[in-house]
């Protein structure tokens, strides 16, 4: 029995997998985590993708808001925890790419070393702002060109995912996203998620005048109205990420727990809401860790 925590699942090829997984499905649904324990929960149930976000990640870690606190060095380590322990191909968000175009070259290496099967990249200023509030200011689309060339030569595997986003819709409006996504297309990308699209006929005309496989961000409480995977791959959009659903459901069930244990002092009424710990230990695969333990018992003679 090899040993558990080595990362042993981690796929060889994750950028491969991914793009197998456009050619197979009509689309996919990559539910946002943003810690190892949720993604081992993502495949658990049966996901083929997941999305880690960067929004997720820095609140959830820091405790900050989604405004260009988190460093690259902190990202790649949750990626990493999170690579190790899935079997399935993991997109990350790497916000502005943590600086100029020699800054995004040395993100890429260290976030494909995480074991990712690729990231997203924004033409945002840095300090980037939440891709759904007022505010956002854009870099020009030579600088944001030069970002995604730097990324694609530094990439050690010609199969990691580079998605390039543009969130030029809120800003400069839609035929300008169009014309940045066609030449960051130009510039190597091998994806494009436009952010923050406001109807159907606006992710519909995106995708009419972009040949590149898209995703497409479905938030909640964001500008982009509440349509479902199958809707948005009519549209045609491939990749599918709900970023903070996750989050904001375990919050708010959070909130609930808080307030029951104030007022009642028990967690009695919480119980039938909880995951049992059989549950967990199925999910952590502890029994795989016990026998593991017990082999090595074995093995020493005790």
């Amino acid at each position: 029995m090899r040993f558990p925590l080595s990362g042993e699942e981690r796929l060889q090829n994750p950028g491969g997998r991914l793009r197998l997984l456009w050619q197979e499905r009509s689309y996919i649904i990559m539910p946002g985590v943003y810690d190892a324990i949720l993604a081992r929960l993502v495949q658990f149930h049966g996901f083929d993708a997941l999305y880690i976000s960067g929004a997720g990640v820095t609140n959830s870690l820091l405790g900050l808001p989604d405004h260009a606190f988190i460093t690259l060095p902190e990202m790649a380590q949750v990626c990493s925890y999170i690579t190790s322990v899935v079997s399935i191909p993991a997109v990350a968000d790497a916000d502005t790419g943590y600086g100029e175009a020699l800054q995004v070259a040395r993100a890429v290496q260290m976030l494909e070393r995480a074991g990712l099967a690729g990231i997203h990249i924004e033409d945002q200023v840095n300090p980037k702002r939440c891709g759904h509030l007022e505010g956002k200011e854009l870099i020009p689309p030579e600088q944001m060109v030069a970002k995604i060339r730097a990324a694609v030569q530094a990439r050690e595997n010609p199969d990691f995912v580079i998605i390039a986003r543009t969130d030029a819709r809120a800003v400069e409006g839609l035929q300008a996203a169009i014309d940045r996504a066609r030449a960051y297309a130009d510039a190597g990308a091998d994806a494009i998620f436009p952010e923050a699209l406001q109807s159907p006929d606006e992710f519909e005309k995106f995708a009419r005048a972009v040949s590149l496989p898209l995703m497409a961000n479905m938030t909640e409480f964001g500008k982009t109205p509440y349509l479902t995977a199958r809707e948005f791959a009519q549209l045609g959009y491939k990749m599918i990420i709900f970023p903070m659903t996750l989050f904001r459901v375990m919050m708010k069930a959070a909130e609930h727990a808080l307030q029951t244990l104030k007022e009642r002092g028990t967690q009695k009424p919480l119980l039938e809401q909880m995951q049992t710990r059989a549950e967990l230990y199925e999910l952590l695969e502890y029994d795989r860790f016990l026998g593991f333990d017990r082999s090595l018992s074995k093995a020493n003679g005790e």
